[in-house]
């Protein structure tokens, strides 16, 4: 026997508008019973498990142990530039001049996660 993933756990001051966030980075919808003001809600993404906001009291205060790794469908700049553009603070560039690597954001709330390199970018260095 072995467990399934059911969802990735985000704790948060404000359940309803990291979902918000977060549903426009992935561009998937919130729970259709998602309302402001909810202690808990959930991003629907399209397959794996879901993205759940749980509120609590208290507020982050050391780097995240477990983070969310983004794979654009876009180039990896162009996906950092959006995300800044939601909302996102830059935290960190693991970027290496030969174009491998990765940026760390931070969402809204600091919650820390990488933008890798998309398919494309990762295509374009192989060639």
């Amino acid at each position: 026997m072995v467990s399934v993933l059911q969802n990735v756990a985000i704790d948060c001051a404000d359940a309803y508008e990291l979902a918000r966030f977060w549903s426009r980075v992935t561009g998937r919808p919130l729970h259709p019973q998602a309302e402001p003001g909810d202690r808990e809600t959930q991003v629907l993404l399209a397959e794996g498990p879901a993205l759940y906001f749980n509120q609590v009291l208290e507020a982050k205060k050391i780097k995240n142990r477990i983070h969310l790794c983004l794979r654009p469908e876009t180039s990896r700049e162009k996906e950092v530039e959006r995300l800044l553009g939601l909302g996102a603070t830059f935290v960190t560039d693991h970027r290496n001049p030969d174009g491998s690597g990765w940026a760390v954001l931070a969402d809204p709330e600091g919650n820390e996660f990488c933008v890798l390199r998309s398919d494309s970018d990762r295509a374009a260095m192989s060639s």
